[in-house]
């Protein structure tokens, strides 16, 4: 006796997405079905959507953020404290940050981090330019806010060594007790961290 599945455009569907982030094969029949079945999903207009974004989204050519066809929101913001440049891993962790309000300045996207298990080296993240704009700027503040992992401590102490011999100074941003946090549900590494950088 076969086995019964469902149409074969069903099941590339549920391929393709069991190709993205965060949705596994279960989610992935789920959403798959669920768009076949409702006619409120509107496939065509996701299609569409999706098409137009890979078309005109790139990244900056400055900071590394998501440019519209060139423009930067990032880039072309009014009224940015020009002294202040923050350093992330992807063009992802600009909004937290930026929905923070508690930066004014302007971000540079690396783009990754160093993970010599994984082949990222030096030459595969936005150093180059990164290290051209702090040079255009004399005496700027260069914020380092990496993960706080192995590859990205690795990254940080790269980037320092690299800064230092540039007219700029160099920060991390503090690590330490998320808000609300229990003391038992912290690890060792965050507790060094938030005595080490305690006021």
């Amino acid at each position: 006796m076969s086995k019964i599945d469902y149409p074969k455009p069903i099941v590339q569907l549920i391929d393709a997405l069991k190709k993205l982030p965060g949705i596994g094969p279960r989610g992935a029949e789920r959403v798959a079905v669920w768009m076949i079945q409702h006619k409120r999903a509107n496939p065509a207009e996701l299609s569409v959507a999706l098409v137009a974004a890979e078309a005109s989204i790139q990244p900056c050519t400055v900071c590394g953020f998501f440019a519209d066809d060139g423009e930067c929101s990032v880039c072309n913001a009014v009224g940015r404290d020009l002294s202040l440049i923050c350093v992330v891993e992807q063009a992802t962790d600009v909004l937290p940050l930026e929905r923070s309000g508690a930066f004014k300045g302007y971000f540079h996207c690396l783009g990754g981090k160093l993970a010599p298990l994984d082949n990222v080296t030096p030459d595969d993240l936005r150093i180059e330019q990164l290290l051209r704009r702090v040079a255009a700027v004399p005496g700027v503040e260069v914020i380092l806010a990496l993960t706080a992992d192995v590859e990205g401590e690795a990254t940080a102490n790269y980037l320092t060594e690299l800064l230092e011999k540039l007219e700029c100074k160099v920060t991390k941003i503090a690590q330490g007790m998320p808000v609300g946090g229990g003391m038992e549900s912290v690890d060792e590494l965050t507790l060094m961290r938030a005595l080490q950088g305690r006021r």
